[in-house]
C-alpha cells in the first residue's frame, strides 16, 4: 500500500471537483438520501421512483462517466477516486441498459421500504420539524405510485416480480397500516405534550393520509401486480452475476464460490464442536446452545434492557479499542442503541450526519412477541454493527474530510462495509475480547449463518444443484428453510426474516462472507509485504480510503 496514498491529498482536484459534482446532484435529486445525511433539503419532498426519475439518474451517471474521462488525476488517490467511480457508475449503466433496475418488489430493500424507512432518520424535536413530517407524508402517494409505475414497466419489459415477494410485501404494508402498527406507534412516539394542539392535529392528519396510501398500494399490488408475477424465485444467472458485482465491486467465479461456502460452512462448525466442548465436555452444539440460553448470566428481559446493553456495550468497546487497536475519530465516540419502529427481526446500522450531530445508531427491529434476548448470541452483533464494525468504517470515512471528496466520503458497496463488519468480528476475537465461550460460540452461530447463505443464496438464483442433505436437485422454499435451520440456531421469526431475504434481495447476502474474505486476504498479503506490518495502521489506512469496490480496494492496498 502506498503510504503516500490519501495522507497528502488535498480535496480539490479536477477529478474531486467532478465526484463532487456527481454527489451533488444525487443529493438534490434525492430527499430521502438527504435525510440519510441529516441535510435539510427537501425534506418534504420524495425521490422520483418512476422510469422517468431513472431515467434521470441514468443520464446522470453517463454525464459523470464523460467527465471522468477528461479529468485529470493529480495523484494516487485521484486515480483510486477513477476506478472506484467507473466500477460502481458503470455498474448503474449497465443494469439500467438491461431494464434490471426497474424491478424494486421484494420483502426488505424496495422503493417501498425506502418510502416507509425515511420517517425513521427525520428529527421530530421542534413543531417546524413535525410539520415537515406532516407535509411529507402528505407526499407518500405520488412517491409510492411513480414506483408501482416502474414495476409495471418491469413487468412489461419482461422481468416480472416473484409471487412470494409480492405477498410478502403486502403482508408487510398491512401490517404497518394496522391498528397499532408503524404509523400508528409513530404517531404516539411523535406526538409529545409539548407540540401544539395544531401540529399534532395535522401529524395525525398526515398519518391517515399515508396509511391509506400505503393501504392503496398494497391492494393494488394484491389485486394487480399478483396476477403478472412468477412463480419462480430464482432470477437466474445473467441478472444474479450482475447483482453480485454491484454488490462486491468485482465478478464472483460463482461456482467456486458456491463449494467455497460448503468447505467455509464446514470450517466454523467443526469450531463450534469444539467450542461445545469447553461449555460442557461431551455437549452437542445444539445442547451447548441450551446451555448457554439457560444461563441467567447471559439473559436480557425487555427491550428497554436491551437497549441500555447495546449502549453499554458499544461505549466500551470505543473506549476500549480507541488508541490501542483502532483510531476512532473523536465525533465518533458516540454512538446509539436503538429499538427500531418496525418488527421485521433484522439489525442494522444507520450512519452518522455529515456534520456528526445525529451520530451513528445501530437498530433492533425486534420480532413481535419475542421479550428475552441471550447476550451470547448478539455480543458479537454489537461488534458488527458498533465499533470496530460499521460504525468505525462508515465515521472513519465521513470524518476525513481534507483528504476524500463528497463522494468518497459518503459511498457504500456491501462487500466492502458488510465483509470488514464481519472481520471485525474475527479481529475482536483475536484481540482476546470473545474468550468466553459462550460469546465465541455466538460469534460462531452469526458466522455459520452468513455462511449458510452463500450456499442458499447463490445455489437458489442461480439453480445450482442443492445439497444431499436436503435431497439434492433443484432447490426449492421448503430446501433452503430446512438448510437454513439446519446450519442456524435462530427463533422461528427472525429465520423467516432471513430466508426470505435471500428469496427477494439476490447477491446481497453472500457480499458478507465474500468481503471478509477479501479483508483477510489482503491483511495477510499486507503483513506479508511488509516486515515492520502495524496492524493499527492498516487499519487507520484502510478506513481513511473510505469504502471501494473490491477491485479497487485490493489494487489500492496492495499497489
Amino acid at each position: 500500500m502506498n503510504d503516500n496514498a490519501h495522507t497528502t491529498h488535498q480535496v480539490g482536484s479536477e477529478v474531486d471537483e467532478v465526484a463532487d459534482r456527481h454527489w451533488d446532484a444525487t443529493v438534490q435529486a434525492s430527499p430521502i438520501l438527504a435525510t440519510e445525511l441529516g441535510l435539510d433539503l427537501n425534506q418534504d419532498e420524495y425521490d422520483d421512483l418512476s422510469p422517468a426519475g431513472l431515467e434521470t439518474q441514468y443520464h446522470l451517471v453517463m454525464d459523470t462517466l464523460d467527465r471522468l474521462d477528461q479529468a485529470m488525476p493529480a495523484d494516487d488517490t485521484d486515480t483510486i477516486t477513477v476506478a472506484a467511480m467507473r466500477s460502481c457508475l458503470g455498474l448503474q449503466a449497465e443494469s439500467h441498459d438491461k431494464g434490471y433496475d426497474l424491478l424494486s418488489l421484494n420483502g426488505i430493500a424496495s422503493g417501498v421500504h425506502e418510502i416507509r424507512e425515511v420517517y425513521d432518520a427525520m428529527p421530530t424535536e421542534t413543531p417546524d420539524q413535525v410539520l415537515t413530517v406532516a407535509r411529507r407524508l402528505h407526499a407518500t402517494a405520488p412517491a409510492l405510485d411513480g414506483w408501482l409505475e416502474t414495476q409495471r414497466a418491469s413487468i412489461d419489459a419482461g422481468i416480472p416480480p416473484a409471487i412470494r415477494q409480492v405477498n410478502l410485501l403486502v403482508e408487510q404494508i398491512t401490517s404497518w397500516t394496522s391498528k397499532g402498527g408503524f404509523f400508528d406507534d409513530y404517531l404516539t412516539r411523535t406526538a409529545s405534550d409539548d407540540l401544539p394542539d395544531s401540529v399534532t392535529y395535522k401529524l395525525a392528519e398526515g398519518i391517515d393520509v399515508a396509511k391509506d396510501n400505503f393501504r392503496r398500494i398494497a391492494k393494488t399490488l394484491a389485486t394487480e401486480i399478483a396476477p403478472l408475477a412468477t412463480t419462480t424465485d430464482a432470477v437466474g444467472i445473467d441478472r444474479y452475476r450482475l447483482a453480485s458485482r454491484q454488490f462486491v465491486g468485482t465478478t464472483v467465479d460463482l461456482t467456486e464460490t458456491y463449494e467455497w461456502g460448503k468447505q467455509e460452512l464446514a470450517r466454523i462448525e467443526q469450531l463450534q464442536r469444539e467450542t461445545a466442548e469447553r461449555i460442557r465436555p461431551g455437549a452437542s452444539v445444539k445442547e451447548a446452545m441450551a446451555i448457554l440460553d439457560a444461563d441467567p448470566t447471559y439473559q436480557i428481559c425487555g427491550t428497554d434492557a436491551l437497549k441500555a446493553w447495546m449502549q453499554e456495550r458499544a461505549d466500551e468497546a470505543i473506549a476500549s479499542l480507541d488508541g490501542t487497536h483502532f483510531e476512532v475519530p473523536g465525533p465518533a465516540r458516540r454512538i446509539e442503541g436503538m429499538i427500531a419502529p418496525t418488527h421485521d427481526g433484522g439489525v442494522y446500522y444507520t450512519p452518522p450526519s455529515d456534520d456528526f450531530s445525529r451520530p451513528g445508531r445501530m437498530w433492533w427491529s425486534v420480532t413481535e412477541g419475542v421479550n428475552t434476548f441471550t447476550t451470547w448470541r448478539e455480543l458479537t452483533t454489537v461488534y458488527h454493527e458498533g465499533t470496530p464494525g460499521h460504525h468505525l468504517q462508515s465515521s472513519s470515512a465521513i470524518a476525513a474530510r481534507d483528504e476524500l471528496n463528497s463522494w468518497r466520503r459518503n459511498y457504500w458497496t456491501s462487500g466492502y462495509g458488510e465483509g470488514w463488519a464481519l472481520y471485525a468480528e474475527w479481529l475482536m476475537a483475536d484481540l482476546g475480547y470473545m474468550n468466553d465461550p459462550g460469546h465465541f460460540m455466538g460469534l460462531l452461530d452469526g458466522q455459520s449463518m452468513r455462511a449458510a447463505r452463500v450456499v442458499l443464496d447463490i445455489g437458489l438464483h442461480c439453480q445450482f444443484e442443492a445439497p444431499d442433505e436436503v435431497g439434492g436437485g433443484e432447490w426449492n422454499w421448503d430446501k433452503a428453510w430446512t438448510f437454513f435451520n439446519n446450519h442456524v440456531s435462530m427463533d422461528e421469526g427472525s429465520a423467516r426474516y432471513e430466508v426470505n431475504r435471500y428469496f427477494g434481495w439476490p447477491g446481497q447476502a453472500p457480499s458478507y462472507k465474500l468481503g471478509e474474505r477479501t479483508w483477510l486476504e489482503l491483511r495477510n498479503a499486507a503483513q506479508a509485504k511488509n516486515p515492520d506490518f502495524d496492524l493499527k495502521e492498516f487499519h487507520t489506512k484502510v478506513l481513511r480510503m473510505g469504502a471501494l469496490p473490491l477491485d479497487v480496494l485490493r489494487r489500492a492496498v496492495l499497489s
